[in-house]
């Protein structure tokens, strides 16, 4: 397994578009700014992903957000820290038809609390939530992410 730590942002974005679950559901990962780590996802509506009443399948709307706050959150903390997914859940909210995007980053702020909750805690269980807007940028779900946090 390669280790995303190792790899430079452009290439984590790079593996993930060859990612065979994207590659079926025909996501898309952009790297949108390598300092800032900000990343999207872009899914089109296909017959790969097309569920029976012909809108996206909840399962490929949530497979496109699945790694980034972790990918993230691991590249800003280092090597000193591990990072987790713990928990998952998505809010479906309309209909998803046509071309979807969803947009990751964590600000810095929020990395320098993470660490400061860290270091008084020992470990944490951030939440993040993203929002997979539609091209006339309609929220269709918003996931929410929760990882587990700690030194090594």
């Amino acid at each position: 397994m390669l280790n995303p730590r190792k790899l430079s942002l452009k290439n984590v974005a790079r593996i993930l578009n060859l990612y065979p679950p994207y590659l079926g559901a025909r996501v898309k990962v952009k790297l949108i700014d390598e300092e800032e780590m900000i990343f999207k996802a872009v899914m089109p509506l296909t017959p790969l992903n097309r569920n029976y009443v012909g809108t996206h399948f909840g399962g490929s709307l949530y497979s496109m957000i699945d790694p980034f706050f972790m990918l993230i959150l691991m590249n800003k903390l280092g090597k000193g820290y591990i990072v987790w997914d713990k928990k998952a859940e998505i809010q479906f909210k309309r209909p998803g038809k046509g071309t979807v995007e969803a947009t990751f980053e964590i600000p810095q702020n929020r990395v320098d609390e993470i660490i400061k909750d860290v270091e008084e805690h020992g470990k944490i269980e951030p939440v993040f939530e993203v929002d997979i807007i539609d091209k006339n940028k309609k929220v269709i779900a918003t996931a929410i992410k929760t990882l587990w946090v700690s030194k090594k």
